[in-house]
């Protein structure tokens, strides 16, 4: 047991140091959520053959890097030409520029300045396009007959066929090998190729709009000058309907083969329907010089922090926001009571080896929210599926249904498709027998089959990227500790984990098994103190039928990556991008494993660990969990509120899935903290953070999707919660105790005037935890404002709110904590995970990558946020 602990606090140690140091690096902001404003919603209809059909955008005001919806009404159902897209389906595309003035009645952009076109350039057997309809490829012809054919473009070669151009906001022009060009690629761009309309005549799509941050040849959300007035540069949502009539209103002769076109084709163009959409500013809101205040700590607080930033900037209070782990942040905090204000779920001194700081902290509870279990999933019908399931071919599946068992079957790689390669044609390699008979992926899963019967007729390839796994972040978080709470509360996942199979024989993968006898590592896997995702098991080998050679072998994060944070896993959902670079490109220099990029549309999965704002940023569905109760329920302002009512503590009120055991409570609900140590700020800041707290307890309690209010995926606090929040601000206001003098120590000291609440009891009667004691206090007065923001994803995946304070090269090394960086670079040769493998460089290098793209943090060039 004591060989435990230590290697437990050794791996704490090291692997926290990794990752917070990391995160120390990097200050910035994040964007609103995905919320549509009230009245933002735009109608419109179609024209010619498409004059029956309405198309509605969900939001057109306020975005940001989110996702929007795209629904139609008055369609024909969608027709294939084998497995490719024939008639009636429905393109949607990104563009920038003024109208172009072709359409009157739908003011609209140019046809060259859309994103589109960038698919497959390889690997398309699967693939539904027909190199037209996906691409910017068309034929000339002065006096077009077919949809398809062009006017403009193409005329040097008729025969050969042309291409139509895409010109950058930026004046950049490319004519020729649009399909893969510099500027964004399969990988990257946003558009929708291929929606389906159903048997009814609609159909639904979230389409992720980008700002100039994801999308810096788009241009939108730049600030423009025009007469005097600087405004963001707004930019077009544009739908292309393709049909079952050919140019001259007569059916397709040839229903065999795919007829449609390109749709940024002369003719197509002609049935385009534009939707404007306004952004929020991408550029500089604060007043250049204004002093910040720092804020840190959790992801959970991420959006309505930087909602609440954007509409405090505008009124010269300016907060800069660090996203970091809740441990860490609490470790931070307990150690440097003058990093200012920290988001936490849990009071200091809660995590094992750590203890409360002397003198008084004031709790202030600040957001409600919780993690969740989103997914991107279609439908794809078994051959013998029965005629009303395979008319729902390709539509998304809404709701699933999950117990602890079956998350912890995902969690711990069980699926015998997870350890891929270690099961082939029903050979198990060495020490893998126990996967040998387990189901490969949770859609074959009897146990989740019996919870979703409709997947007794659907097909899903088992393959890393899909269902054997959940997309998670790398780090401690009180997320990862909640999930595991939640498992080990149960008593079925529990026995599983100690080796027990499940009813239908289901074996957990040895390396997560809680039974030190049946570990191969010698160490019982300890759930229940566990606040990260580990990957435990070291299977390693060169994936079947990749064609890589044996010395080029894939591990279990390669096979099942970590996304950079809880943004991160909902964005790559969305897209069904789970980032395993699956594809041997043997003709690289050098030769390299490459990503096949998003799934093919219509049989998509993807299934992550997120958070309920960026879940609703996204648009993605949602899973009702089993609770203590025995009931499912799904992360709605009912299941929140339900679960809230549930937290017990002194001081900070903590929902535990144990505890909440009413019949509507959703389990993984968080109610989130800020924290403020005040004898190690200013008066000055306390006074800052003061007026944060009473904002956040009264306007940033308002839902929508405006800068300074409360983004989707929230519930506004109880009023008794916001009154204990407003004695919190008013704790630091009064607080009289020794304070910092910028360059010594100050004793602490004060009374304990805490007030948790009993059990039901959500509303706390104060907020200020006191002691005696003394410590090293330093200067909390503020700096140059934080950079502008990027999310993770990949450095192209950068995103901004209404309000970004100024970029400032220096700031974010005003977090870095030398002896965590050093620490890390030690973790990045020898920290063990876990489960009780050592750190792999693949993880080391995944750390890195999140110190560039994490959610709301951006390395500075030149005083801009960069690609």
């Amino acid at each position: 047991m004591r060989s435990t602990r230590v290697r437990n606090a050794l791996v704490r140690l090291l692997a926290g140091a990794t990752v917070g140091a990391l995160a120390g690096l990097a200050v910035a902001q994040t964007a609103p959520t995905a919320t549509a404003s009230t009245g933002s919603a735009v109608t419109v209809a179609g024209r010619g053959e498409f004059k029956d059909m309405k198309f509605t955008v969900g939001q057109t005001k306020n975005l940001t890097s989110q996702a929007v919806t795209v629904s139609w009404t008055g369609g024909f159902p969608t027709t294939f030409a084998g497995s490719q897209f024939n008639t009636d389906f429905v393109q949607i595309m990104q563009c920038w520029g003024d109208d172009d003035g072709t359409v009157p009645s739908d003011p609209g952009p140019p046809r060259t300045q859309c994103q589109f076109g960038a698919s497959p350039t390889t690997n398309r057997t699967s693939w539904p396009g027909n190199s037209y309809d996906d691409t910017r490829q068309v034929f000339y012809s002065t006096d077009p007959t077919n949809y398809g054919q062009d006017n403009r473009y193409g005329a040097a070669n008729p025969n050969a066929g042309g291409e139509v151009p895409f010109k950058s906001v930026d004046g950049t022009t490319i004519t020729t090998n649009t399909q893969n060009n510099s500027l964004f690629s399969y990988n990257t761009t946003n558009e929708i190729d291929f929606a389906r309309t159903s048997a009814g005549g609609t159909g639904q799509e979230f389409f992720e709009v980008q700002t100039a941050n994801e999308a810096p040849h788009l241009g939108c959300g730049v600030p423009v000058t025009t007469d005097g007035v600087t405004r963001p540069r707004s930019c077009w949502l544009v739908i292309v309907p393709q049909g079952h009539l050919d140019l001259d209103g007569k059916p397709y002769a040839d229903q065999s083969q795919v007829n449609a076109g390109s749709p940024v084709s002369s003719t197509n163009w002609k049935n385009r329907i534009a939707i404007k959409l306004d952004f929020n500013s991408v550029g500089t809101n604060c007043a250049l010089g204004a002093d910040e205040r720092p804020t840190t700590g959790s992801e959970l607080a991420a959006d309505a922090m930087t909602s609440w930033q954007a509409q405090l900037c505008s009124v010269g209070k300016v907060y800069s926001y660090t996203e970091l782990g809740e441990p860490d942040t609490r470790s931070r905090l307990i150690s440097d009571g003058s990093s200012g204000l920290a988001f936490t779920t849990r009071k200091l001194g809660a995590d094992t080896g750590t203890t409360a700081p002397s003198g008084t902290t004031t709790y202030a509870p600040v957001a409600l929210s919780g993690a969740v279990i989103g997914f991107t999933i279609e439908r794809r019908p078994k051959s013998t599926a029965p005629d009303s399931v395979k008319k729902l071919a390709g539509t998304k599946v809404e709701s699933i249904r999950l117990d602890a068992r079956l998350v912890a079957k995902l969690l711990t790689e069980s699926y015998r498709s997870s350890t891929w390669g270690s099961v082939v044609n029903g050979t198990a390699s060495k020490g893998y027998g126990w996967a040998k008979n387990n189901p490969a992926g949770l859609a074959s899963d009897p146990e989740f089959i019996a919870l979703n019967p409709e997947f007794a007729y659907l097909s899903v390839a088992e393959t890393p990227s899909t269902d054997t796994d959940l997309m998670t972040s790398l780090g401690h978080s009180d997320t990862a500790r909640a999930v595991w709470q939640w498992i080990t509360a149960d008593k079925d996942a529990r026995q599983f984990l100690a080796g027990v199979p499940d009813d239908d024989g289901m074996r957990v993968n040895p390396y997560y098994s809680t039974n030190a006898d049946l570990n191969p590592s010698g160490f019982a896997f300890a759930p229940s103190n566990s606040d990260e995702y580990p990957k435990s098991d070291p299977w390693c080998t060169v994936p079947p039928g990749s064609g890589a050679p044996k010395d080029k072998p894939q591990c279990m994060t390669d096979f099942h990556p970590y996304v950079d944070d809880m943004h991160a896993g909902a964005l790559h959902t969305r897209r069904a991008d789970t980032l395993w670079k699956s594809t041997w490109d043997s003709l690289a220099t050098p030769p390299v494993y490459k990503s096949a990029g998003p799934q093919v549309v219509g049989s998509r999965f993807a299934i992550t660990i997120t958070d309920a704002a960026s879940a609703a940023r996204y648009g993605l569905q949602t899973a009702e969990l089993k609770n203590t109760a025995g009931a499912y329920v799904a992360p709605t302002t009912t299941g929140l509120t339900t679960a809230a009512a549930t937290a017990t503590g002194s001081g900070v009120l903590e929902v535990t899935p144990a505890n909440a055991t009413a019949k509507g409570a959703y389990p993984l609900t968080e109610l989130v903290y800020a924290a403020v140590r005040p004898g190690k700020v200013t008066k000055a800041a306390r006074q800052d953070y003061a007026a944060l707290l009473r904002y956040a307890s009264a306007a940033g309690q308002t839902p929508g999707a405006d800068p300074g209010k409360l983004p989707g995926g929230y519930v506004p606090l109880s009023s008794k919660l916001r009154a204990q929040t407003v004695k919190a601000a008013d704790a630091l206001l009064a607080y009289t105790g020794p304070t910092s003098t910028g360059s010594g120590s100050a004793d602490g000291g004060g009374s304990d005037t805490s007030g948790g609440g009993a059990p039901g009891d959500t509303g706390g009667t104060g907020g200020t935890t006191g002691g005696t004691g003394a410590g090293t206090a330093a200067d909390g007065s503020s700096a140059t404002p934080s950079a502008k923001a990027s999310f993770g994803g990949g450095t192209a995946l950068q995103t901004t709110a209404a309000g970004n304070t100024p970029a400032d090269p220096a700031t974010p090394l005003r977090y870095a904590v030398p002896v965590g960086a050093a620490l890390g670079a030690v973790a990045g040769v020898g920290a063990p995970f876990a489960g009780g493998r050592r750190l792999s460089m693949a993880s080391v290098a995944t750390a890195v990558r999140r110190l560039r793209v994490r959610r709301g943090w951006s390395r500075p060039r030149g005083g801009a946020a960069h690609r």
